[in-house]
């Protein structure tokens, strides 16, 4: 019997497993970091050889993310089974290395939406159907089912679920789940929940010291809504002291030893160490009475990871050409899915951030300086990334950067309309088929490159792309995309998409020089495009961000960041499909792995104006 296996029979009681809840909620403001500290203690309590599953609550009125904005909400993650979740569920895959199902993020319009079925049905036996008791039972049903759900390949439900509640205490839309979550610490027993309310401690600079009254006025409207918080993490710019820590204690009524300081770390990966510095672990085991049946957290390649990190000095500089680059957490997989990458080749990745439309001759127009700063910013990139998008606005510069890096061979990826744009690109410049282009963007070309799917929805919009893992198969052995996934006969990525390239094309593209390496089991979709003559021109219909982990890094983002460091010759002979970003053996190149990335805990200041010459480290 392993530890883990000991672990989970001592977990059991009277033949039934109870399982134990975290519920991470915020205050004060929002962007505090939630979801990399509800990401950090997932972690930390894996280390202590807990299996552990995630839950995020948006309070919003959508059904999923799908249809809404990057800039209101930053990037759509998709799951394997097609659901189109938050962000933070992308946080607490790549952390805890786990494939959480749609199910994992509730919201308001999924609640609502299983409650009203259910009265159509009659299920209610003609009952008045109310918020209490109807909408609250709806979602501590739905916490207790997912949280049985196992996400990291074993048999067995996990043994701890961690959830976060999105937004603000206080916010109006929230008032339903922190009703339901309130009395469902008592359904499940105070030793099976833990409350940890993350807040901010600001520090004021005409003061110079931390201020506890937001905090504490947070706490108490906490404690008015039926939720007593067991740990505070607070969140600052510095370390708190001790006198500040005992004044939070005595105002708050938490525990000294539960009063937790988060403060600016150089990348998110040493969070999980900060929290275990300062025995978060045993306060929450202590709390869920598990301190005597698991191990002290194991986290010594997690350590080395993130000290590495901070050593990195020779950057390579990657440009990120789209349309919602006033928000980089539109781009949030992306960024991480290159990070990975750049760690593993040994190199500091720096973002050069290019609108894409003002690589278009309206701009050069309009605002030459505007034009100029961003071809400058293209030029002194040592690669390209088109990541996707939807909607026409900037597609022609994104055409103009694909093209640039095609023609002066430096290493290009695009992903999905990244894909899409290199072969109208190619067939324009190439084929001379100067009005190619896409149905999305034009309806009536006479030279349809990309078209809409033929089991596409044209009047719903929610949930009605190619969704979800699919399959590819790779039609030749020699490309370097089939060498970069250690020539398999298929893989399996995830998509998002509506549109893709028209099959009655594909003779005519490949004749002119293109090669379609990786299909559907069809033959008829095309998801991997590649140019042999180039040094590592690959576009890709699917989103390889979206599996890419710290340890185990893309294999499409480690061959782009590795040819733009000249490191990919000796990649392909190598036939390196998995590098651990953990064991410096299995690093790709010389030198010190690291990277020194921008995040809601980084004391770095960011300066997204994409005229930056310099670009942004990420």
């Amino acid at each position: 019997m392993n530890l883990a296996q000991a672990t989970s029979k001592k977990l059991q009681k009277g033949g039934k497993r109870d399982m134990k809840y975290v519920l991470v909620t915020g205050g004060v403001v929002s962007g505090l970091g939630k979801g990399v500290t509800a990401s950090s203690i997932g972690l930390l309590l894996q280390a202590c050889d807990l299996r552990v599953t995630s839950i995020k609550i948006d309070p919003y009125l959508n059904t999923d993310a799908g249809t809404m904005s990057p800039f209101e909400h930053g990037e759509v993650f998709v799951l394997d089974d097609g659901g189109e979740v938050d962000l933070d569920l992308g946080n607490y895959e790549r952390f805890l290395d786990i494939k959480l199902t749609r199910d994992n993020n509730i919201t308001t319009g999924k609640i609502y939406q299983s409650v009203i079925d259910k009265e159509r049905k009659g299920d209610y036996l003609g009952s008045t159907v109310q918020v209490v008791p109807h909408i609250t039972d709806a979602i501590q049903d739905w916490i207790e089912r997912v949280a049985s759900i196992p996400v990291d390949g074993k048999e067995g439900p996990p043994d701890v679920c961690v959830i976060e509640l999105g937004g603000t205490i206080g916010d109006i839309e929230s008032m339903p789940f922190i009703e339901a979550l309130g009395q469902f610490s008592y359904r499940v027993g105070a030793g099976n929940f833990c409350l940890i309310h993350v807040s901010l401690v600001p520090v004021l600079n005409v003061v110079g010291e931390p201020k506890t009254k937001p905090t504490q006025h947070s706490v108490r409207g906490l404690r008015s809504l039926g939720l007593v918080p067991n740990i505070l993490a607070c969140r600052s710019t510095m370390e708190l002291d001790v006198s500040v820590k005992e004044k939070l204690s005595r105002f708050c009524h938490v525990p000294l030893e539960n009063i937790v300081s988060l403060y600016d770390v150089p990348n998110i990966w040493h969070i999980p160490l900060l929290l275990r510095d300062q025995k978060v672990h045993e306060a929450i085991l202590k709390t869920l009475n598990l301190l005597s049946v698991v191990r002290k957290p194991v986290l010594g390649e997690w350590t080395a990871m993130a000290q590495r990190c901070d050593m990195l000095h020779e950057p390579v500089r990657v440009a990120m050409v789209g349309k919602y680059i006033g928000l980089s957490d539109a781009y949030l997989s992306v960024l991480k899915a290159l990070l990975h990458a750049s760690v593993a080749c040994r190199r500091k990745l720096v973002i050069n951030w290019v609108s894409a439309s003002d690589l278009e001759d309206a701009t050069a127009l309009e605002s030459p300086d505007v034009h100029e700063a961003a071809w400058n910013s293209l030029k002194a990139a040592e690669a390209v990334v088109v990541p996707g998008g939807f909607g026409d606005r900037g597609v022609e510069g994104k055409i103009i950067a694909a093209k640039y890096a095609r023609e002066n061979n430096i290493p290009y990826l695009g992903i999905c309309l990244g894909m899409q744009i290199a072969v109208i690109e190619y067939a324009r410049s190439v084929l001379g088929l100067q009005n190619a282009n896409s149905t999305e963007f034009d309806p009536q070309t006479k030279n349809p490159c990309v078209i809409f799917m033929p089991e596409g929805s044209k009047t719903h919009m929610g949930g009605t792309m190619r969704l979800g893992s699919r399959k590819t198969y790779f039609h030749a052995t020699d490309c370097k995309s089939a060498q970069l996934y250690g020539n398999q006969s298929f893989i399996t990525e995830r998509h998002r998409h509506r549109y893709e390239v028209n099959p009655d094309m594909v003779s005519q593209l490949e004749k002119g020089g293109l090669s379609f390496t990786g299909k559907d089991e069809t033959g008829q979709r095309m998801q991997i495009v590649e140019l042999a003559s180039h040094p590592y021109f690959v576009g890709v219909q699917f989103h390889p961000e979206y599996k890419s982990r710290p340890g185990k890094p893309s294999a499409l983002f480690i061959g782009l960041i590795a040819a733009a460091c000249g490191q990919l010759d000796g990649l392909l002979k190598k036939n390196v499909v998995k590098v651990s970003g953990y064991n410096n053996h299995n690093a790709i190149g010389k030198g010190v792995s690291g990277l020194s990335p921008h995040h809601r805990y980084g004391n770095v200041k960011v300066n997204v104006n994409v005229n930056v010459k310099n670009g942004l480290h990420v």
